[in-house]
């Protein structure tokens, strides 16, 4: 699995254990929505650990939490040049 993919589950998941909106968590996570948004429809392939460090913020866990999940057993990063026109946020 791509980690863009594993991070799209597990943010997906975190918002139904939270039963949070992208919206809400934005506001508690201090990021705009889109950052959210665009993670969870899978356009950004790649965030930033800074990105996903303010959504741990905004669930009030660790990042060791947010990673502590089945899918990041077998994550694969994205190849940078086949893949030049990914969106990095």
């Amino acid at each position: 699995m791509l980690l863009s993919d594993a991070i799209n589950l597990r943010i997906n998941e975190l918002l139904k254990e939270y039963n949070l909106t992208a919206y809400k968590l934005s506001y508690r996570a201090g990021i705009s929505n889109s950052i959210i948004s665009d993670c969870k429809r899978g356009k950004v392939k790649e965030p930033t650990i800074s990105s996903i460090i303010h959504i741990c913020e905004g669930l009030n866990i660790e990042l060791k939490d947010f990673f502590d999940s089945p899918y990041f057993k077998d994550v694969e990063a994205i190849d940078r040049f086949e893949h030049n026109d990914s969106k990095v946020i």
